[in-house]
């Protein structure tokens, strides 16, 4: 009797230690899920081996970072740019990491963390073109990225042009000729010029102010904002962040 007491005792203490030992292990604090638009390197993009499933990028690496840092693991939703910011309302998502820059009319959609990345807009032409300034693309076919900055600018310019839903289908346009000039972030113009001989990139200071990118998560979610709030500036005071830009941005020179 007193062995089967024994034994029963060190079974419950086994039990008790072990449920311990899990509860301060890792990824044990749920899912964080991240809604992003995989159509924008090097912020993020698809590819075979992927940080996140089939996803990579500097977004993607920020993404892992605070998941890990809050003890959660991390899943990304993959969706068109201008449906993210509803799938953040109808809680679809957790937060909206996307190159995603921070205007007014966002900020009557939800609540921003403190920004990680500043960009700014250029224009990407054949090597060979006469377009050397914003005003330059007047009488030109423009092609843009339906809801990025690029869009909003050439509005602004007053420039007919045409949308696409992903910088991708733009840049080919481009270099199959349909189009003379693709406006659209620096840090994804650079990759694509990268990987596509021929272009070139074409910055005009005055014509495009520069932008910040920023995470978006629920209005009224501030337990979420002050974590990854926290984490950002963290990370940007070390240079994590940073360093995941040059990673990215010069992945493959």
């Amino acid at each position: 009797m007193k062995n089967n007491v024994k034994y029963a005792s060190l079974l419950l203490i086994m039990i008790v230690l072990i449920s311990t030992l899990t509860a301060c292990g890792k990824n044990n604090g749920g899912t964080l899920t991240f809604g992003t638009n995989a159509e924008f390197p090097p912020f993020e993009f698809e590819t075979d081996n992927g940080l996140i499933d089939q996803y990579d990028g500097i977004d993607i690496a920020i993404a892992k970072m605070i998941a890990e840092e809050s003890d959660m693991t991390t899943a990304i939703v993959n969706m068109d740019f201008e449906s993210l910011l509803d799938a953040l309302q109808n809680d679809q998502v957790d937060a909206v990491i996307a190159g995603m820059t921070v205007s007014d009319q966002r900020l009557e959609q939800a609540d921003f963390s403190i920004p990680y990345y500043t960009a700014t807009q250029v224009m990407i032409v054949k090597e060979d073109s006469d377009v050397f300034r914003a005003s330059d693309m007047k009488d030109k076919k423009i092609c843009v990225i339906e809801g990025y900055t690029g869009e909003s600018c050439v509005i602004g310019m007053g420039y007919p042009y045409e949308s696409y839903e992903s910088g991708t289908d733009a840049v080919m346009e481009l270099i199959n000729g349909n189009c003379d000039v693709v406006v659209i972030d620096s840090a994804t113009a650079k990759k694509y010029v990268h990987d596509n001989a021929g272009l070139k990139i074409v910055e005009d200071s005055e014509a495009f102010e520069s932008e910040e990118y920023a995470i978006a998560v629920k209005k009224g979610n501030t337990e979420l904002l002050d974590k990854i709030n926290t984490i950002i500036e963290a990370r940007i005071e070390d240079g994590t962040i940073a360093d995941f830009g040059i990673k990215y941005t010069n992945a493959g020179e």
